[in-house]
This record gives structure tokens, sequence and C-alpha cells, in this order.
């Protein structure tokens, strides 16, 4: 069986610059087995609602700027899978969770900026699971739940986000080595957490986790790593790491 997976995708650059995660992200494909799909549910695409894309060929979106014209030109052209976002959509509302399908929603970069490491042939069909980051931890552990049974049939279903994500602190000429402890200590944190498998003190980050707010200042990059462990198993860490001083790149996989 396939396990889940948390991804820190970092900055966009690192479809171009991948640094010590790409070797991470491509050891990673090359350890699991070849899925018949992929379901992301990225930091990128926060909603009101639980939406599925089900574009059989989604576009690829460079939802950002100020970055270099090279990386405007990366395409991920993985097809999407209409038949599996139908069954997704199936599957949550078994779970009494109302959604529906998105036709037009194209693959934003936390999803194929680490996709673009693992697969980088863009021939396994991927849908995305929308981010309702009001509704906070809690309900992604549940959509994780929801969707735990697609890794018994070869789908791999990843978490996108990020460990810390305060880009207001982070320090551009920081090398690899360069970590700040505030960071740190709420990774650790985290990873602590996560290996008791302490539901109750993970839900409560905000409150309980040595500088949470600060590493961050909204939820959206965290909450993926929820889904990605209400989906999985047992808890490892694949990939550690920090870049710009304070921004995690920590890849944990579940399973």
């Amino acid at each position: 069986m396939l396990p889940s997976l948390f991804i820190s995708h970092g900055s966009p650059m690192l479809a171009l610059q991948p640094g010590a995660s790409g070797p991470a992200l491509q050891r990673l494909a090359a350890e699991m087995p070849r899925p018949k799909a992929i379901v992301v549910v990225s930091a990128h695409w926060e909603s009101h609602e639980l939406l599925v894309s089900g574009s059989a060929a989604p576009e690829t979106w460079h939802d950002f700027g100020g970055f270099p014209r090279e990386l405007f030109a990366v395409q991920y052209p993985a097809p999407g899978d209409p038949r599996l976002a139908a069954e997704i959509v199936e599957l949550l509302k078994a779970d009494g969770l109302n959604a529906r399908t998105d036709d037009r929603r194209p693959f934003d970069h936390g999803t194929w900026v680490p996709l673009s490491l693992m697969y980088p042939a863009a021939n396994i069909p991927v849908v995305q699971v929308s981010l309702p980051s009001s509704m906070g931890p809690a309900l992604q552990t549940r959509v994780g739940h929801a969707l735990a049974s697609l890794r018994e049939h070869d789908v791999l279903l990843i978490g996108s986000g990020s460990i810390t994500h305060n880009l207001g602190e982070l320090d551009w000429r920081a090398g690899p080595e360069s970590i700040e402890p505030w960071a740190r200590d709420f990774r650790d944190w985290v990873v602590d957490n996560l290996a008791a498998d302490d539901e109750k003190a993970l839900h409560d980050y905000r409150r309980q986790a040595p500088n949470a707010v600060r590493n961050h200042p909204s939820d959206e990059h965290l909450l993926p790593l929820y889904f990605a462990r209400g989906a999985g198993g047992d808890f490892s860490i694949a990939h550690q790491g920090f870049t710009l001083g304070a921004l995690g790149m920590d890849i944990y996989r579940f399973g």
C-alpha cells in the first residue's frame, strides 16, 4: 500500500533550484511503487467549501509573481482524472462532508512544483482537493480519513504546504546551516507530537506549540499536514532541513 506524504514545497523556485529537497523527493518516488494516480491537498487552493478538481487536462498555473522568466515557462502537463474526482466526492459525502467538483481548476504551484521533481514525466493523473482553511486542522484530519482507502488502490495522497511559513522573517542571505531557534523549536514540537500520535495536541497547535503564530501567521501552509496524517499510518521523516533561516523543508511519510 502506498503511504501518504506531507511535503514542504518551499519557494516556487524549487522547480529550478531543488537544493537538498530535489534528491529527497526523487529518492522517495523511487522507493515507492508507481502510483496509478495522485491526489494533492495544496496550501494554495483555499476555499469556503470542499472542491475537487474535475478537469481531464488541467492547466499549469503560475500563481505567483516576481520570479525569473524561466520559471513561468515550466509546464506540468499531467492529465486529470474526472472519474477519480467523482469517486473522491462520493467518499467525502459518505463521510458526511459536502463536496463537489470544479472542472476549471488548474494545477497551482503547491502541486506542480513538488510533482515536477518526483514524477518529471508528468504522465500520472493528478487530482486536487481544496483546502477550506477557516475550518482548521480537524477538518483536514477528517478529509484524510475519508480518502485513506484510496491508498489501497495505488493512489498516492499528498499534503503540500510547509512545516514553517513566515515569509516576513526569512533571511535571504542565510545558508542551509542557518536555522532560527524559534523555527526549529516549532518544527521539533510538531515532530515530537507526530511521533507520539497526539492528535489532541496537534489540533490545538496554535495554543500549545512554541512560537506557533510566529511560524504560521495563518493556518494554510500547515493544514495539509493534517490531511496527510489523517490519510496515513505510522509517521516517519523522509527529509529535514531549512532554507533562508526559517523556511522549513521537511518531508514526512505516513505508512
